[in-house]
């Protein structure tokens, strides 16, 4: 497929109609979920609330001024030197989506272990609350980075614009999953990421800290040994709390933490290990 012809998949694709209606259907949850709380005077945070919003706009604009066509330059970069290609065809895309999903949980398992990573990642965290809202409270930040996660679907012979969109439904799955409404669902709960699931990632219960790390399924979680069933009610947050509610602290608080760390060390070799390092790392 040429260059080109990729392009043109992202506005003129039925694929891309579907994408936006997911998205416009998450969008309805968080606004029904805040409507009904505000008017039922059921017990939020709305400090927080109004924080992830003011996020998921940060988000926006970032990637709007500053690296939106990023990842796609990127990513057709290594596809215009792949000389193979996989056909986009029904059973093409069922394997880019379960690839995506792989690459997801790895993506995501990695952020959690290593410092720098984890500087973006930790905002999704960083929140008490656990309702649809949490589902916007994504680091402007992420954006610069995570196609690199993706390189390996455009190696094996995916275009990118099949690998995008794969990555964004794994995305998107996940909005419903934010609620503390929705109790245990049974086998399902074992099959897919579920809010059940999910809480548990959210947790800060030492029992609870880095696990399932699912998009979608949790094949990978169970078969890596990062699966934890929801046994305990769940702490939500960090396991060091921001203690703030201003969408820059919040996005930009940890690169400010790391810093001060680099700072204080004494050698060369500990100032890298403070921000590439894990997160626990100590000289």
């Amino acid at each position: 497929m040429e260059q080109h012809d990729v392009y043109m998949l992202f506005e003129q694709s039925k694929v891309v109609l579907w994408v936006v209606i997911f998205f416009i259907f998450n969008m309805s949850l968080v606004t029904i979920e805040i409507a009904v709380d505000f008017f039922c005077n059921k017990k939020r945070i709305w400090k927080d609330t109004l924080a992830n919003i003011a996020i998921f706009f940060l988000g926006q604009l970032m990637e709007k001024l500053l690296y939106g066509s990023l990842s796609l330059i990127a990513l057709m970069s290594v596809y215009l030197f792949i000389p193979y290609e996989i056909p986009m065809t029904w059973w093409s895309w069922v394997l880019a989506l379960i690839i995506a999903d792989f690459s997801y949980y790895w993506m995501h398992r990695i952020e959690h272990k290593h410092r720098i990573l984890w500087a973006s990642h930790s905002v999704h965290h960083s929140s008490t609350e656990y309702n649809f809202s949490i589902s916007l409270r994504l680091s402007a930040v992420e954006g610069v980075f995570e196609w690199l996660f993706l390189i390996p679907m455009i190696v094996i012979g995916f275009n990118p614009f099949q690998t995008i969109i794969c990555l964004v439904f794994v995305v998107q799955y996940q909005a419903w999953i934010h609620t503390k409404n929705v109790g245990k669902l049974g086998w399902f709960d074992e099959v897919f990421n579920t809010p059940s699931v999910h809480r548990v990632h959210h947790g800060t219960n030492r029992k609870y800290l880095d696990k399932n790390f699912a998009g979608i399924l949790l094949l990978w979680d169970k078969l890596f040994g990062t699966f934890q069933r929801e046994e305990e009610e769940v702490t939500f947050g960090l396991t060091q709390p921001v203690n703030s509610f201003n969408p820059l602290t919040i996005t930009f608080i940890e690169y400010k933490n790391i810093w001060q760390d680099v700072v204080s060390r004494n050698t060369f070799k500990d100032k890298i290990k403070t921000i590439f390092g894990g997160l626990i790392w100590k000289n």
